[in-house]
């Protein structure tokens, strides 16, 4: 048995602990074998030499992390503890590199060890495939890269788009023009943008074609050159439907694909184009397919729990799904 005592230095031992000491509990439950006693601003670890050793590494990591963002949450340490990645790359400041600013001036970085590749990815390859589960910031993250380069005038202009397939609902029963029913389904991107660039900024984009937000079969006969393009909810594309939009791929161009496979709305024996690419582009220069997990959820918390839930039960899909999935 061995005893190692670790000192927080210049950190408020409250803060850093958590009100009632939740954080400082969600700490001492990652580590079961070795007592952990924190009194005033230090903290004591007993156990075997092993176990004290990981713990030293991980706290430290931890410390580091509070010093530079002066704030923990509990996702903070699930993510720190569990992702070697997410450590490696935190340790080596790749986490810290802002993407933008919001609206109110709040740095959007990457989150997420998958959110850091994606950033990474973009630097080397010019299209990006990103899949995982609803949470994980697919979208988010690669619509801050789109705005970036837009201000960075590295490209002249973002083309947003989705599939409008239904989710259990039709589009005739909608009310509205086409317009009024096709906007729903663009909503989220919309909402992205706003949280990105401020509104009379992005009312001028949107008016002069700079930012360009449609459905997916308005981009049948264009070429897109120096554009930024996000295909999102790419699972919903079917085989012909990917290729088109692969294909309007232009000179000075980026695109990112964004989808969750464990979600294709695609009417019954319609195969999902998203699966299809990920197998046949699979190992191509240029290209990158990042595979988002729940490690990457950043939404409420409860959010990871339930997309495990439904991974975990095979009754929480249905037969034709799976049947989809498979082929």
């Amino acid at each position: 048995m061995v005893e190692k005592i670790i000192e927080l230095e210049d950190i408020d031992p409250k803060i850093f602990f958590g009100t009632n000491n939740i954080l400082f509990d969600s700490i001492r439950n990652h580590f079961p074998k070795l007592k952990i006693i924190a009194r005033g601003n230090e903290i004591k670890a007993i156990g075997e030499e092993e176990e004290v050793e990981k713990f030293e590494v991980k706290i430290n990591e931890l410390i580091d992390f509070f010093e530079k963002h002066n704030k923990l949450q509990q996702d903070d340490i699930e993510r720190l503890f569990s992702d070697p990645e997410m450590s490696k790359a935190a340790g080596n400041g790749g986490m810290e590199e802002t993407l933008v600013f919001n609206i109110s001036g709040r740095p959007i970085r990457a989150r997420t060890v998958h959110q850091f590749h994606l950033v990474e990815d973009y630097r080397i390859n010019d299209l990006l495939i990103a899949v995982g589960p609803a949470g994980t910031g697919k979208t988010y993250t690669a619509i801050a890269l789109a705005v970036r380069a837009l201000k960075n005038k590295q490209v002249k202009r973002i083309v947003l788009t989705r599939p409008a397939v239904e989710a259990g609902e039709r589009l005739g029963f909608l009310p509205g023009d086409m317009k009024e029913k096709l906007d729903p389904y663009l909503q989220p991107l919309y909402d992205a943008l706003k949280d990105m660039i401020h509104f009379r900024k992005l009312e001028a984009w949107l008016e002069d074609g700079t930012i360009q937000i449609a459905p997916l079969a308005y981009m049948r006969g264009r070429t897109l050159e120096q554009s930024f393009v996000i295909l999102d909810e790419a699972q919903n594309t079917t085989i012909s439907q990917l290729k088109m939009f692969l294909t309007r791929m232009g000179v000075s161009s980026k695109f990112i694909m964004t989808g969750d496979i464990t979600q294709i709305d695609l009417p019954y024996k319609k195969k999902s184009g998203l699966l299809q690419a990920m197998r046949i582009l699979k190992g191509i220069e240029g290209i990158s397919i990042i595979e988002f997990d729940e490690r990457d959820i950043v939404r409420h918390k409860l959010v990871k729990d339930i997309v495990r839930a439904y991974g975990q039960d095979e009754n929480g899909v249905t037969d034709d799904e799976t049947e989809r999935r498979r082929d």
